[in-house]
This record gives structure tokens, C-alpha cells and sequence, in this order.
């Protein structure tokens, strides 16, 4: 049975999410696609270019709160791909911390300077 994105419980533990997210945030349940298509296309470009999946269903639930908090304007975008941005640096240092405790060396991305790859816009 699918569930609404606007439905609060999280998803089982039956993915294919192998890293520590889980630890992290918690994700609801839903269609992705749906929910990917019912996203602003500035925002579908964000989520396809997040370093990990940024699910979906999560991001529709962030973007109607900021619907709500600002209206569907293009400051209401802007706001919720700083806080994307902000989720997507979270999630990097909590995956180095954890490499890091687990292996003593630094996290291999952050060793090698590496920036996370983002689709070219054409101007």
C-alpha cells in the first residue's frame, strides 16, 4: 500500500541504504517519484545533484513547510536548497567521523580534496 508524503512514519528498514543515515535523519514513507515530480524544478535539480540520495518524500515534506513559511516563490526555493546544502555538509562530516573512528585515516573524499560533482548549468 503506498502512503502520502505527508504521512509521518518512517520507512522500514527493508532499502538499499547501506551508510549511516538511519542514524542521522529520519526518512518517511511515500512514493519518491511522486513526490520528485511534485518538487519545483529548481529543487528537482538540487536533489539530483545531492551528494547522497536526498529522498524525495523528505524533501516535499521540507518543501511544503517552506510553501507555507515563505509561499511558492523562488525565496522559498532558495531557502530550501541552502538548507539542502546544509543537510548534504552535515551528512559529509558525520560519514567522516564515522570512517574516521572506524579506520583511523581520514575519509578517502575528503583526503583527496574532492568536490562533490554537480550538474553543469548552461548560462
Amino acid at each position: 500500500m503506498q502512503t502520502s508524503a505527508s504521512d509521518k512514519k518512517p520507512i522500514s528498514s527493508e532499502h538499499n541504504d547501506q551508510t549511516l543515515r538511519h542514524e542521522i535523519w529520519r526518512r518517511y514513507t511515500g512514493n519518491e517519484w511522486d513526490a520528485f515530480d511534485a518538487l519545483p524544478a529548481s529543487i528537482k535539480q538540487r536533489v539530483n545533484d545531492h551528494a547522497y540520495n536526498a529522498w524525495s518524500v523528505n524533501v516535499l515534506m521540507l518543501w511544503k513547510h517552506y510553501k507555507r513559511i515563505y509561499g511558492r516563490t523562488v525565496r522559498a526555493e532558495k531557502a530550501l536548497i541552502r538548507y539542502l546544502d546544509y543537510c548534504e555538509r552535515l551528512e559529509r562530516k558525520a560519514f567522516a567521523e564515522h570512517y574516521y573512528q572506524a579506520c583511523g585515516d581520514a575519509y578517502p573524499h575528503d583526503a583527496a580534496q574532492a568536490t562533490v560533482l554537480r550538474t553543469f548549468k548552461k548560462k
